[in-house]
This record gives structure tokens, sequence and C-alpha cells, in this order.
């Protein structure tokens, strides 16, 4: 829930951009599947798809899902706060 409540925060300030007059021509995640990061090696695991390292077996997480309905309904609906 975390991942998906920071990419609904990053989106919704992109939409703020464009409104202001931001040509923005794309956003993607930073990663989509959990791997080596140079600064923390295998400890975090910032992807979409979660990655089992010893059988390589990828599932997808929740904020997978998230932004796959993100990006096929090409809209962001925000929770009220």
């Amino acid at each position: 829930m975390r991942r998906i409540k920071f990419l609904e925060s990053h989106v919704a300030e992109l939409g703020r951009a464009i409104e202001s007059g931001v040509n923005l021509k794309g956003y993607l995640t930073w990663s989509l599947m959990d791997n080596f990061e140079w600064a923390f090696g295998y400890s975090c695991r910032f992807g979409l798809i979660h990655v089992d390292y010893r059988t390589q077996l990828r599932t997808p997480k929740e904020s997978y899902y998230w932004y796959q309905k993100l990006i096929r309904k090409n809209w962001l609906e925000l929770e009220s706060r």
C-alpha cells in the first residue's frame, strides 16, 4: 500500500504540472522488477513485480495492478484525504 500511495502522489503532481503548462511526454516507474540497486544491493525492493532471487519467479505486486489500471483508464482517481 505504501508504494501505491507513493505512486499516486507522484502521478497527481504530474497532473498538476501538466495543468500548469509543463510539456510532459511520459512517466515510468523507477523499476519494473525488483533488482540490484547500487546503493542498497538486493536489500530494498522498488519494483512493481517481486522477483524471488533464488528461483527467479516473478510475481506482480498490488502496485503492479494499480499501475496497470491507471494506464488502462488513463485517469487517476484520488481518494479523499
